[in-house]
């Protein structure tokens, strides 16, 4: 492999580790101000107990989230130095909106959240953790601006090869990202709706049912009932936006080799890109059309429209597969889970160990629609402005290989680990007693 191909799979495994734990964070901050405030209304302790648990486990995400996404960054210089000589005057100040309105807000908040408990009044602790669930919603706003603007740029001006701003306004709220924000935000909060409800059935299944586990399994059921299928109605629109201002990510995803009017829709199919044709394709005739452009024998356009111009197919085909049928099972799931809450019924067994498989299945999905997106977008680093072959650094190939093997092996130890140290923190949770149940003195 060349330094440009080493290059890009080294990113892809940064992004891959890192994006993990801000689709924690997100969600789960605010789920932590309402467990938070659960228990200001009640002074029933399972809600203060819930807190302390899922507080320990942001802290934990939020380390690492850090310490990837740092790493990440360095490789703008070392891997893709290309990138900021050509957007640097766009993507450079939005990176340090990102780092000093929201970066800084949750670090210097997250102490007072983590330990201010008892040494500080309760509306001190409230406003600490509010402050840090914003902190990490505005985080994603800069970061989902940047990288939305990086697929649709608008806003700016060419001068001797250089990208300069001409409307800040039009860079961040370009044509997808409001799309693009409320999908992530939607995915992050699935994400913890099923991390919650994972734990809370492990807690379950070893014998721990008490209140905390209950309140906790239920809250978050809810959560995934209500936030599954509003992220279908949100993908579903963000779909068409791709249509409109991406057709060529769009053709990809459906793996749709020649355009015309009443496209089926594939929902099987092996793509062959030499051939340029599905082997074993099995489709709806006409959903195709009806689902993108809300007419059945409305026009698509197709990959031959795009001749060298269009991302490889099959990785965007199966990955958007991938995140559509977790995403099914999710809102099947908290549906059917919001269902027994509703009804005050017991919860299965095999609906408990269903829970515990899902745990982390909103990674699945959010990596799965990273790599839709990011590999969506090839053959461009910055579409019209900058091809990714054009910004990758002239480095020896086996320099490259070198630090990705360092990367693969740490991101394998650090991902076990965290995994063994969110089930140990959930297993080795008490309920809080007599004196911690007690309403905060102050």
């Amino acid at each position: 492999m060349d330094a440009f191909v080493l290059s890009r799979i080294q990113f892809a495994a940064n992004i891959t580790f890192h994006i993990l734990f801000p689709s924690i964070t997100i969600g789960l901050g605010w789920l932590l101000l309402y467990f938070k405030f659960r228990y200001q209304r009640s002074e029933d302790g399972k809600w203060m107990e819930l807190y302390s648990l899922f507080t320990k486990i942001f802290a934990l995400s939020f380390s690492l989230g850090v310490v990837s996404g740092v790493t990440m960054s360095f490789q703008f210089g070392t891997n893709w130095p290309g990138y900021m000589n050509t957007v640097g005057n766009i993507a450079g100040p939005l990176l340090a909106y990102e780092v000093l309105t929201a970066f800084f807000l949750e670090a210097s908040m997250l102490g007072v959240m983590l330990f201010g408990f008892r040494r500080v009044k309760p509306w001190v602790h409230n406003l600490a953790t509010f402050l840090v669930a914003s902190g990490t919603t505005l985080s994603a706003f800069w970061i989902l601006a940047l990288n939305s603007w990086m697929h649709t740029p608008s806003g700016y001006e060419m001068i001797n090869g250089v990208a300069h701003a001409t409307s800040w306004w039009d860079i961040v709220f370009n044509a997808s990202m409001p799309y693009r924000f409320v999908h992530a935000l939607i995915a992050s909060g699935l994400t913890v709706a099923f991390l919650g409800t994972g734990l809370m059935a492990y807690r379950h299944l070893r014998g721990n049912a008490g209140p905390a586990t209950e309140a906790g399994l239920r809250s978050c059921l809810v959560l995934a009932a209500v936030l599954a299928p509003m992220q279908l109605v949100v993908g579903d629109l963000h779909g068409t936006n791709t249509r409109e201002h991406q057709p060529a990510k769009l053709a990809a995803m459906e793996a749709l080799w020649e355009g015309g009017e009443g496209v089926p829709l594939t929902l099987f199919g092996l793509p062959d890109e030499e051939a340029r044709e599905n082997h074993f394709e099995i489709g709806v005739p006409r959903l195709g059309s009806l689902i993108i452009t809300r007419d059945p024998n409305g026009y698509v356009q197709g990959l031959d429209e795009f001749e060298g111009e269009h991302p490889p197919v099959a990785p965007v085909f199966w990955a958007f597969r991938i995140m559509v049928g977790v995403g099914t099972l999710m809102i099947l799931a908290g549906l059917y889970g919001a269902w027994l809450v509703a009804r005050r019924r017991n919860f299965p067994r095999l609906f408990l160990q269903l829970l515990l498989g899902m745990t982390f299945a909103g990674w699945i999905a959010t990596v799965a629609g990273w790599y839709v997106t990011e590999i969506g977008r090839q053959p461009w680093l910055v579409t019209g402005v900058l091809r990714a072959k054009d910004a990758v650094a002239d480095v020896a190939p086996e320099n490259v290989g070198l630090t990705l093997i360092g990367y693969l092996a740490t991101y394998a130890f650090l991902l076990v680990a965290y995994v063994a140290a969110v089930f140990y923190l959930t297993r080795s949770a008490k309920q809080l007693d007599d004196v911690n149940r007690k309403p905060n003195p102050l």
